[in-house]
């Protein structure tokens, strides 16, 4: 469905019987409906002429009805679809694509309404309800009109209206908002008048009996009320006081409410005033010179009286005065308001009655529109003192008290009111009769008020924190659960509590945070981080409760309609047993009469829709219907709390509404960055965002009363600007730059960094942002995961350009981002060549012999790392700098590297057979492998750790060279470049699987390639084409080829060089196996030196890793196929045993010693122990590099065992049926 669809929610009793329209159900189906049809009488056939064209036409109209129906049905399932009202099925909160009206509504006019035998009470009540409806349209005019327009006033300027001559124009823009506003202001007026003329007719000591009825004009207007020989109120003042129309007071209080607003609203607004002043000196320049400014001069002057006029009216703050002052004796000798002493009596009793109401219930949890009440009783009281000139000393002392309990109320937005000031300024006279010490000391309270709010503040966003919390779990828990029809009225009643428990905590918030901001601003104090966060969170609550309800909107609307009927029903009882009392009293009286006739009033009214009129015919049916003691004291007070209820439930939306508009939040909104930088420091509670922009937007209904400018848009647009700007500034912008940083970090954690460890530091989890949906503000959406992954985007494209050699890195920050974040990063799609790939692969070929001593190989992390260097860094090479080379080269380039790795051991093995051979190092083997024989039965066949030592000794007395290495340093060298180069080899195979597998990951299955140039020549196409996809087949044989047989490199290298090791004339190489204990003790002393020169300031010859001689170890041991020979050593359990016995010798000994006390022995000791567990830590390091070295040329099997395997395999193929021999042919051999 296009456009926005509204479906009121017509709460209505229009007042007219009809027949019900016949319904068709969402869910009923085309066929049904089109059955209804099929059973009516068809069209008769007419076997000729123009009626069976008709009939054709029928059948047509028909079937577009059907599909009609159908179509229709499918909306309506759809409509009921996303109306449904569960928990999760609701309409975005931030689209409201579909509003729900929810106040009760009808046609029906007063007149109808009021309708009794009595006449004159219909007129009457009338007279006083439309009064009151009048009053209530003024107040609702002024609140979204005029309160907004001069509210909004000099707002939106932008730099280019501080252009001299701006100022004039916006209060030429605004004079005709002024001229507007004049006449609303008259009207309240002569309502003010009105009111007061109706109540003093009404309560007049004097009889007076009108013959006639001024009628009810369009203004309201009713001079009198007509009192027939049987007149309703007997005239004496005893009697009439039995009947009191609190409401219109009320009223009249709430209207006197208005006046007072305005001029607050005028008298705090110096920009107006200013800009007043400038426009009234542009026309006296423009009075000099009319003809200079194309103005006649006739017209000037009637626009200088109208100026003059709104001035003194409107700008003066003589609003409020001036209403009250007003003339209200009629000097015709009609009606007498200031001598009527009956009628100052009533209004006196009146205003009392109302404030011990209000009195009781101010600051309570049940407050929910006393504030406002009590402005109205203070205009009230004022203007009962400037008519009747009397003032109740005590009352007033009374109304000042109620500023201890309230220091301040606001009027609307940033307006706030002090009632002291207020009283004293208007009755200066009365003030006087008060000591000086009782005045300031309201002032002095109003500071220690705001000190104490600013020192409980947290603590009552806490509580309150709970008690929404717990109420909205309690919301969701009642109005999920099934009505039960046995427990229809209890649940309705629990329901009607919840409701009204949320509006109470929506009033109660809603008067915290206004009352605590504006006295704040009003009283010029600064607010602390501490209250402005806590302020934010109650702000943030009371959103939470408007979504609550808004979430549940479809059977709040639902709970409602028979909440109100529920409570209708109860008022109704309590009016029955009222009237069968009155009815059973057989004495008859004038005064009874009319009592009855208002309870039937009362019946007849409340026996239909809750809309306010009918609730204020109710309300002043009741003031005539309560005298006599009609009810009992027990009975009136729960029919007081029903209609209180009533009155609430009926125009729940709105109230809550009311209550949850955040509009104020404008004034304040210098508390947003505060507010912002606390999001972003608990990230945790991210998702509270969406209330506060959710309040934000609460002003923009508001600012669309502005006049001053040539739009409300630009107003609209200038604090669209100033809210992103701000939200840039202290959340996106510090988001982004944070994540940027966080990914950087983590991408070069290799270099020493500070520190991050979040145990020490913190963590701070920006991921939360992420998770949040976008947020709406104005006509856009903020998508806080989009805005930071375009600035990841772009800053990562535009340092890629700049430095492409660092694209793998920001390649890995990209996918790091997706992976810690979930930010979907766009690829950069620039050039796929790179620089960043350390030593060419060619370089490192061509240079091998250079490359295994200079650099270390790390077995776990497939990485080489450079020996020493004359620079402050090391160079490494990885698998990724291989894979770039190899895709920079081609693959062709891998089985060239490993030829010439096979050329240098060639080279190498050459200089290990002739230390093997060497005399001194054959005889001690030898010697060493006799002696292992004959004591390895009392050793437990372990090889003992002495022997190794003295032959690591005896070595070294053959002699050394001028940097002080053995001949079993030297060997040991050799063996490290040798494994070494076993690790190059090992890289290349990984890099090219690196590479190759990203070239052939789109190739389905590598075991069943198509081919390309076949299925071309079936198509018969082109011969390019053919051509093309011949070298597409080159290709992808190529890459499977080098992808497979990269698996391989070892198993070549070791069978190339095994035969020519085993063979009967190297027999001086079976040695070897143990001069492994030798080399390895001379290993872990060699690692052990380095490690320690890395804590050192000169780090000559330091290093961490050297996994080259156990890669190296590991391969010779294959070659000669001696693995068994060496685990029959039981090596490194011996090394373990022995160190596991010196240590716990040494523990032995500190145990004694320290009974001794001898410090110096001990920090031996201790230094024994440490050297002790690291040889040990180094011994069990080498251990594990040759068992992971060993898995690589498949040590689980022997020489024998290997051959065993090598000849089923060949025996295989020969045994497969159709001789398919084609297929297994052998690759080219790599070594020549």
């Amino acid at each position: 469905m296009t456009g926005l669809l509204v479906i009121c929610y017509w709460l209505t009793n229009v007042g007219h019987s009809h027949a019900p329209a016949p319904r068709i159900a969402p869910t009923a189906k085309a066929s049904d409906v089109l059955g209804y049809w099929n059973t009516q009488p068809r069209l008769k056939k007419c076997e000729a002429g123009p009626g069976a064209a008709d009939e054709i036409h029928a059948e047509v109209q028909l079937k577009n009805y059907g599909k009609f129906l159908e179509e229709y049905t499918s909306q309506l399932r759809r409509i009921e679809d996303a109306l449904d009202d569960s928990v999760g099925d609701v309409w975005d909160f931030n689209l409201d694509p579909i509003a729900l009206k929810l106040l009760p509504y009808e046609q029906s006019s007063l007149l109808e309404l009021i309708k009794t035998e009595n006449k004159v009470l219909n007129k009457v009540i009338t007279v006083y309800a439309a009064l009151c409806c009048e009053i209530k349209k003024l107040k609702y005019e002024a609140e979204t009109k005029f309160y907004n327009g001069l509210l909004f006033y000099g707002e939106g300027a932008t730099e280019s209206s501080m252009v001299e001559g701006e100022s004039q124009i916006q209060m030429g823009r605004f004079v005709s908002f002024l001229q507007e506003l004049s006449c609303f202001v008259t009207r309240c007026y002569e309502v003010v008048m009105n009111v007061v003329h109706q109540l003093a007719v009404l309560y007049t000591s004097n009889k007076i009996c009108l013959n006639k009825m001024d009628g009810l004009s369009e203004t309201c207007y009713v001079t009198g009320v007509v009192f027939s020989n049987r007149n309703l109120w007997i005239h004496t003042p005893a009697e009439t006081s039995g009947v009191h129309f609190q409401t219109l007071y009320e009223h009249l209080g709430e209207l006197l409410t208005v006046l007072i607003t305005l001029d607050e609203i005028i008298d705090n607004h110096a920009t107006l005033k200013d800009h007043w002043t400038m426009y009234k000196r542009l026309l006296k320049s423009v009075h000099h010179n009319p003809s200079k400014f194309g103005i006649q001069e006739d017209k000037l002057k009637p626009f200088e009286k109208l100026l003059l006029k709104l001035e003194g009216q409107l700008l003066d703050g003589m609003i409020f005065q001036a209403c009250i002052e007003q003339q209200f004796d009629s000097l015709n000798g009609g009606v007498s308001v200031s001598k009527n002493s009956t009628f100052a009596e009533e209004f006196a009793h009146s205003i009392h009655t109302i404030f011990a109401n209000v009195e009781a219930k101010l600051g309570e949890p049940s407050e929910i529109d006393q504030r406002d009440k009590y402005i109205g009783i203070c205009g009230l009281f004022v203007l009962h003192f400037q008519i009747f000139r009397t003032v109740d000393k005590k009352f007033y002392k009374s109304l000042l008290d109620v500023c201890k309990k309230v220091p301040a109320v606001t009027l609307t937005a940033n307006i706030i009111w002090f009632a002291d000031n207020f009283l004293i300024q208007k009755m200066p006279a009365a003030a006087k009769l008060l000591d000086k010490k009782s005045i300031h000391a309201i002032k002095t309270h109003r500071e220690s008020f705001l000190q104490q709010k600013a020192q409980l503040l947290t603590k009552e966003m806490q509580s309150y924190y709970v008690f929404v919390s717990s109420w909205m779990t309690k919301m969701e828990s009642i109005l999920s659960r099934e009505q039960r029809m046995d427990k229809f009225a209890e649940d309705l009643s629990s329901r009607c509590s919840v409701f009204i428990q949320g509006f109470l905590y929506a009033y109660s918030l809603s008067t915290i945070i206004k009352t605590t901001m504006n006295l704040y601003m009003s009283m010029q104090k600064p607010m602390t981080k501490t209250s402005v966060k806590a302020l934010c969170r109650l702000v943030e609550l009371l959103k939470a409760i408007e979504h609550t309800f808004y979430r549940r909107s479809m059977v709040v609307a639902d709970s409602v309609t028979h909440i109100t009927q529920y409570l209708q029903y109860q008022a109704l009882n309590s009016i029955s047993v009222a009237k069968k009392r009155v009815i059973s009293d057989k004495k008859y009286s004038e005064q009874r009469l009319d009592v009855l006739s208002a309870l039937v009033l009362a019946e007849n009214i409340l026996n239909g829709p809750s809309t306010k009129q009918r609730r204020l015919i109710v309300s002043l049916a009741l003031s005539v219907g309560t005298q006599m003691k009609t009810f009992k004291d027990e009975e009136l007070l729960p029919l007081q709390v029903v209609l209180k209820k009533l009155d609430l439930i009926s125009e729940l939306s709105e109230r809550v509404k009311v209550q949850c508009d955040c509009c104020f939040l404008y004034w304040h909104r210098a508390v947003f960055p505060i507010y912002l930088d606390d999001v972003y420091e608990n990230a945790v509670d991210a998702a509270r965002l969406h209330y506060m922009f959710s309040a934000l937007r609460d002003c923009v209904p508001a600012m669309m009363n502005a006049r001053h400018l040539e739009s409300y848009e630009v107003l609209l647009e200038c604090y669209d600007k100033e809210i992103m700007d701000v939200l840039n500034e202290h959340l996106l912008d510090k988001l982004c730059k944070e994540i940027e940083k966080d990914l950087r970090l983590s991408v070069h954690t290799h270099l020493q960094l500070e520190d991050r460890n979040p145990f020490r530091v913190g963590m701070k989890d920006l991921a939360h942002f992420f998770c949040l949906n976008p947020i709406r503000f104005f006509n856009r959406f903020i998508d806080i995961k989009v805005y930071v992954t375009h600035y990841l985007d772009k800053t990562f494209y535009n340092l890629t350009t700049v430095a492409l050699h660092d694209w793998a890195t920001y390649s890995e920050m990209r996918n790091l981002a997706t992976q810690r974040y979930g930010l979907i990063m766009t690829e950069a799609h620039l050039p796929s060549q790179t620089l960043e790939q350390g030593l060419d692969v060619l370089e490192i070929m061509r240079n091998i012999h250079v490359f295994v001593s200079r650099y270390l190989y790390n077995l776990n992390n497939q990485i080489f790392i450079e020996r020493t260097s004359n620079n402050k860094h090391l160079n490494t090479i990885n698998i990724r700098h291989i894979a770039n080379s190899i895709r920079t080269h081609g693959t062709g380039i891998m089985n060239t590297t490993v030829n010439f790795t096979y050329q240098f051991l060639r080279k190498k093995f050459y200089i290990f057979s002739q230390f093997m051979y060497d005399e001194h190092i054959k005889s001690r083997l030898i010697k060493d492998i006799r002696f292992f024989r004959e004591v390895k039965d009392q050793n437990d066949h372990k090889y003992p750790f002495e022997r190794a030592e003295k032959f690591n000794r005896g070595i070294r007395k053959l002699g050394i060279t001028p940097d002080g290495q053995s001949y079993l340093d030297q060997f040991r060298q050799l063996i490290s470049q040798i494994g070494n180069a076993m690790g190059y080899v090992r890289m290349i195979r990984s890099g090219g699987l690196h590479c190759c597998s990203s070239a052939i990951r789109f190739v389905p299955d590598l075991e069943d390639i198509v081919n390309f140039e076949e299925l071309v020549k079936e198509e018969g196409l082109s011969e390019e084409t053919q051509k093309a996809a011949r070298q597409l087949d080159s290709v992808l044989g190529d890459l499977a080829r080098n992808f497979a047989e990269g698996t391989e490199y070892f198993k070549m290298l070791v069978d190339v060089f095994a035969p020519e090791f085993r063979s009967p004339k190297n027999m001086h190489l079976r040695n070897f196996y143990i001069i492994v204990p030798p080399l390895t003790l001379n290993f872990v002393e060699h690692s052990i030196s380095c490690k320690e020169k890395l804590n050192k300031k000169n780090k000559s010859g330091a290093a961490f890793t050297d996994d080259g001689f156990a890669m190296g170890v590991a391969y010779i041991l294959k070659l000669l196929n001696q693995y068994q020979e060496f685990d029959s050593l039981h090596w490194f359990q011996s090394v373990r045993e022995k160190y596991v016995k010196e240590i716990r010798a040494v523990a032995k000994q500190q145990n004694v010693q320290s009974t001794n006390q001898d410090e110096k022995l001990l920090q031996t000791m201790n230094l024994t122990h440490k050297r002790l567990d690291v040889y040990l830590q180094e011994f069990e390091l080498l251990h594990f590099s040759l068992s992971s070295a060993r898995i690589f040329f498949r040590a689980d099997k022997t020489a024998a065992e290997e051959s065993q395997e090598k000849k089923e395999k060949e025996e295989e193929p020969s045994k497969t049926s159709d001789g398919d021999l084609s297929s297994s042919t052998p690759a080219d051999p790599i070594v020549k």
